[in-house]
C-alpha cells in the first residue's frame, strides 16, 4: 500500500502527483501485467540475455 504525507498548504493536485510518482516508481502495474500471462524460466532468461547484448551494443564501448 502507498502511503503519500500531505502537508496542510499542499493542493491536490501536488499530492495526486506524488502519488503517481511513487506509483510509476514501485512497478506494481508492471508486475501485474507481466503476471497477466506465465512465461518459462527460459523464454525469460533469453529476454534478459538478449537485452543485455543490445545494451552493450548500443551503449558499451564507444
Amino acid at each position: 500500500m502507498l502511503i503519500i504525507e500531505v502537508k496542510d498548504n499542499e493542493t491536490i493536485d501536488r499530492a495526486l502527483k506524488k502519488y503517481k510518482r511513487k506509483f510509476e516508481r514501485s512497478g506494481t502495474l508492471k508486475e501485474l501485467r507481466s503476471r497477466k500471462h506465465f512465461v518459462k524460466k527460459s523464454v525469460k532468461r533469453r529476454q534478459e540475455v538478449l537485452k543485455a547484448a543490445y545494451k552493450l551494443k548500443k551503449f558499451g564501448s564507444n
